[in-house]
């Protein structure tokens, strides 16, 4: 049977979008653990992998010698797999990705701790990751180059790749020595090519979200409608959530 909810997953479920807004707080630099919030500068991506991110040159700087392994290869993905150019806008496939998964960050982070269990069962973090295929789409805006073909709870086994399970270890050490329970992974994949999305998870305890069944439906509807301003619900005043 189907869960009934009294309220949406998201605050602005029913709202209209607002992508003139970027949520703040669901970021940390990588190299000095700062949340981004509205009294940080705004955070920087790193141009290479566009993934990791940092709250300032410096931090990129001072990173630079352990990232750039796992950035230069993440790079070279992004060279080395083409898509038509008329299906993605002269950008192939790999850059699409990582461009849609960076603007829907908020959104696929929820969704992984959600279909995961993680606030039931926390263990699963360092089992599981969300999959998350998508379907091209032609649409000029790099947002909504995709749409959601399917999800599924997969092995954590499913990530093979050497440098990437390196990435995901490192930040599952830093998320446990700050009392976290480690690293949520989502893969985004379209096709052969996929991005890996690690995100960095607090104790349940300190999570201010419900669990929710309709996670799936709720990333179905903004990834649909275009919307990057994905808010959740905290019915909690317990702790924050970064991912």
């Amino acid at each position: 049977m189907a869960a009934y909810y009294t309220q949406p997953a998201a605050a602005n479920y029913h709202t209209p979008p607002a992508h003139s807004v970027r949520p703040r707080g669901y970021r940390i630099c990588d190299q000095c653990g700062a949340a981004e919030s509205p009294s940080v500068s705004r955070f920087r991506l790193c141009g290479g992998c566009m993934t990791t991110q940092y709250c300032s040159p410096n931090c990129q700087k001072v990173h630079w010698p352990s990232h750039k392994a796992i950035c230069q290869h993440t790079a070279n993905q992004v060279s080395a797999v083409r898509a038509p150019a008329a299906a993605y806008g002269g950008e192939n496939v790999a850059k699409s990705l990582r461009k849609f998964t960076s603007a829907h960050a908020a959104l696929l982070g929820w969704a992984g701790f959600q279909a995961l269990q993680l606030k039931r069962i926390p263990a699963n973090v360092r089992q599981n990751a969300l999959l998350v295929e998508l379907a091209p789409t032609a649409h000029p805006e790099s947002h909504r180059r995709f749409s959601i073909a399917a999800t599924h709870v997969v092995p954590r086994t499913y990530i093979c790749d050497p440098l990437v399970i390196a990435d995901i270890q490192r930040r599952e050490e830093r998320c446990r020595h700050n009392g976290g329970i480690g690293t949520a992974v989502i893969i985004i994949q379209c096709g052969g090519i996929s991005q890996v999305m690690p995100v960095e998870v607090d104790p349940p305890a300190k999570i201010s979200w419900d669990s929710r069944e309709d996670w799936a439906h709720v990333l179905h509807h903004f990834v649909e409608t275009g919307r990057t301003d994905f808010q959740p619900i905290s019915t909690t005043s317990r702790g924050v959530y970064y991912g």
